[in-house]
């Protein structure tokens, strides 16, 4: 578990990855040495699991967000999840629980090319054998702040 200045760390991370280990450490009361270190343990513990910059896909041409339930004949669930990882639409996967056995997260530049991703290319993925579409109308939240999530997650 986290303790108060590691949650304060993610939260300053989460808000820009790309504050300097002077500016972090001020902002949580460390030294610029000792912040590196807590940064560094956070890394090799897995909780930082990376930093990347957030792209609008809209503003680069992918006008066309959809999530897919995907239903498959499970003895080939590797090879579709192999399949998945390389596809490079799929911004994200999970295998999930209920009617479906995977919830998929595309992008796409209009409908003609979602029509051609359902039809071509995921309708060819590995033991597919159903397949339900849901159109992103608008985003009403992105991204958490999984400091946050905790903060709030310790007080209930």
């Amino acid at each position: 578990m986290l303790d108060s200045v590691d949650r304060r760390i993610v939260a300053a991370l989460e808000r820009d990855a790309r504050v300097s280990f002077g500016n972090l450490a001020e902002e949580v009361g460390l030294s610029k040495t000792a912040c590196w270190k807590r940064v560094k343990a956070l890394e090799d513990a897995g909780v930082i699991r990376g930093y990347s910059t957030r792209i609008d896909p809209a503003a680069i041409g992918f006008g066309i967000e959809a999530f897919i339930q995907v239903s498959i004949d499970f003895e080939v669930s590797d090879a579709f999840e192999a399949a998945v990882k390389r596809h490079p639409l799929i911004r994200r996967c999970y295998a999930t629980t209920g009617e479906a056995d995977y919830l998929l997260q595309i992008v796409t530049v209009d409908m003609r090319a979602l029509d051609r991703m359902l039809r071509v290319e995921l309708s060819r993925l590995p033991g597919v054998r159903r397949t339900v579409t849901s159109m992103a109308m608008r985003e009403i939240k992105g991204d958490i702040s999984f400091a946050d999530a905790a903060s709030h997650a310790l007080r209930g």
